[in-house]
């Protein structure tokens, strides 16, 4: 799941700039229609069309830029690269090389739907991959200049030459399946109808749906409903029959999207509605306007699935009982207000102002639907983000709080300035660099800008040991260090390590905490723990366990503190107050998640024994790194731990 919502959440950027497209090139289409071509008609649907047309590759080099682990523009060129490779050679010209040199119109029509949302998604995949796994790669001496960043793009490329292999034999079986299965719900009249528009809607993130499409919509199967209709009394259209495959989606495109959006805007969080409003309202206009669904569809399809099932279920139920009443109305476009005005006086056209009054309902059911299930699945709709993720999505002098920014400031003095860092990472509960003069870098004014400790392991490598929230502190440094952030007065007060966002008290009581072993194997004290930071208790007292178990389980019921991406620690918050660390392994962090399944996420309430995460420990051996894991308990120094 959380695979899908990063991967809406980089889906974002190219259905921002959406809504605008598809109001011009619709205005340019009314224009066109009842003025005829002009130069205002032909320039609002060129600019229009200019990025509805392109969507596709906006999502290749959107998808591949949010994807990668750090946004940089190298991934977004790998995905703009894995594009190019996939459409170029499988573009019906190119298919007709390979077989000899046929008539480009012999070619299998579904290489001529291979630039879809499907591929464009794909090919940012293997774009933000690619950037994943090889923007650091070394190579020889003789080959240095593809070295790093510079391999991303070329590794790109031969991935898209192996994915579009496999699409050369895949794509045209599926199309060609959907294309027989549309002609065989043909004979189920309305049902059929039904089944039609839900699959519709289904496919519409692969692209297949122009399967489907060519069944009902054109003469595939000589039913042929749209050039029928837009002939009226000059074409073969029946009244009655004609638009029964088209006229369902009005009441969806015109009410029910736009009552989805009203749902997600009042759930939203109140510090977030403004920005919700922002793409939700411009989205909801389009598809009322126009008949352009995909803004809206995209900005919840992988952000909540179970709400996109609802809304392909409640488009085919709406075709279904269209094509049962006495209603019909085509589109030469889509099925939106203009359309629906350009032909309510089509001789084919029967009563349209059913379908307002269809719509009025499917406005309601959408709106009271998609509120219910929203606020009772918790799902992470637009508004509604992590405020880890927010941080993401937000300008770096925005994301970083004034606290953090003052800890930073005073973090980057006391280790010798900027330029004295040559680089900086961070791991569970510690800034991890490297240092050009280690014996510029102040232990004491560390530990009174709020570290906990201090380590050297060796070399130039120093490590500040500070808390949970340490990824703030180190986000702030960098900000610092760009430019992107003011550096705060000196005066500024500075965060206090924490687990999470809420404040933390800090027990000093001696007492007994009584855990359940959250994961199997031998328990140790934390003396044996070679790791300085544990083994002298700088993060807090505890146990070390050398697991032989796979799955970390809560050791007390409470909630997650915080979830880490890279799933090599997880902080636990028991019903009673206590802040517990589960530290799988030492340096794990640096296996970038490889080996680790993370099954909760920041915010679960867990039970005792819930399951955390699942891990490899060969995995983790086979990178050289200990198996040992200390549990710790973060906010009282004087504490015992003892496992059940």
């Amino acid at each position: 799941m959380k695979f899908l919502q990063n991967l809406g959440k980089s889906l974002m950027m190219p259905i921002a700039v959406m809504p605008v497209a598809a109001i011009l090139y619709g205005i340019g289409n009314w224009i066109s229609n009842t003025a005829g071509d002009n130069i205002v008609s032909v320039f609002l649907q060129g600019a229009g069309s200019a990025v509805i047309d392109n969507l596709a590759v906006l999502f290749a080099i959107g998808v591949a830029f949010g994807m990668a682990r750090k946004s940089d523009g190298v991934a977004a060129l790998a995905g703009l690269v894995s594009w190019l490779v996939v459409t170029v050679l499988l573009a019906p010209e190119a298919v007709a090389g390979y077989y000899g040199g046929i008539e480009v119109t012999d070619v299998d029509p579904a290489f001529g739907r291979v630039q879809n949302a499907f591929v464009g998604i794909i090919c940012g995949l293997v774009g933000a991959f690619s950037y994943n796994r090889f923007h650091d790669t070394k190579l020889p001496d003789w080959l240095a200049f593809f070295s790093g960043k510079r391999a991303v793009a070329i590794v790109s490329a031969g991935a898209s030459i192996v994915l579009s292999v496999v699409l050369f034999f895949v794509w045209p079986f599926v199309f060609g399946a959907l294309v027989a299965f549309g002609e065989w719900i043909v004979g189920f009249g309305p049902i059929g109808a039904g089944i039609y528009g839900f699959l519709n809607r289904l496919l519409i993130p692969t692209g297949l749906h122009h399967a489907l499409n060519s069944v009902f919509w054109f003469d595939v199967a000589g039913i042929n409903d749209i050039p029928n209709f837009l002939a009226g009394a000059d074409g073969d259209g029946v009244l009655g029959v004609t638009g029964m495959y088209t006229s369902g989606f009005f009441p969806i495109m015109m009410f029910g999207l736009p009552g989805a959006a009203l749902a997600m805007y009042v759930t939203a969080r109140s510090t977030r509605k403004k920005a919700a409003a922002g793409i939700l309202f411009s989205a909801a206009f389009a598809s009322f306007f126009v008949g352009i669904t995909e803004p809206l569809e995209f900005s919840f399809m992988f952000l909540a699935p179970a709400l996109y099932g609802l809304h392909a279920l409640f488009t085919g139920i709406s075709m279904a009982i269209t094509a049962l009443l006495p209603a019909r109305m085509g589109f030469g476009f889509s099925a939106g207000a203009i359309d629906m005005g350009l032909g309510w006086n089509n001789p084919l056209a029967q009563n349209p102002w059913l379908l307002l009054l269809l719509g009025i309902a499917w406005f309601v059911i959408y709106f009271l639907v998609f509120t219910f299930v929203i606020k009772k699945w918790q799902l992470k709709t637009i508004g509604r983000e992590d405020d880890e993720d927010l941080a993401d999505d937000a300008p770096v002098g925005q994301s970083v709080d004034a606290k953090y920014a003052a800890t930073a400031n005073r973090f980057l003095a006391a280790l010798g300035g900027s330029a004295n860092i040559t680089s900086l990472d961070n791991c569970a509960t510690r800034l991890r660099m490297e240092i050009n003069d280690v014996s510029k870098v102040d232990d004491s004014a560390l530990k009174r800008a709020g570290a906990a400790g201090t380590m050297k392991p060796g070399g130039k490598s120093v490590q500040v040991i500070y808390g949970l929230n340490v990824q703030f502190v180190k986000e702030a440094m960098e900000g610092i260090m760009s430019g992107a952030i003011e550096p705060p007065s000196a005066d500024a007060p500075a965060s206090v390590p924490a687990t999470d966002t809420v404040a933390t008290v800090t027990r000093t009581d001696t007492r007994v905490v009584r855990l359940l072993q959250p994961i199997a194997g031998q328990v140790k004290p934390l003396s044996e723990v070679p790791d300085p930071t544990f083994a002298e208790q700088v993060m807090g007292p505890g146990l070390a366990i050398e697991p032989t178990g796979d799955t970390v389980v809560s050791p007390a019921p409470g909630r997650v503190g915080h979830a880490f991406d890279t799933g090599h620690a997880i902080a636990i918050v028991t019903d009673d107050g206590v802040e517990i660390l589960i530290h799988i392994g030492l340096d794990t962090v640096d296996m970038q998640g490889d080996g680790f399944e993370t099954l909760v996420k920041t915010g679960d309430l867990v039970d005792e024994g819930t399951p955390l995460i699942r891990i490899d420990l060969e995995k983790i051996r086979a990178a050289g790194h200990p198996t040992i894991t200390p549990v710790i308990v973060l906010n009282n120094e004087n504490a015992t731990v003892e496992f059940r």
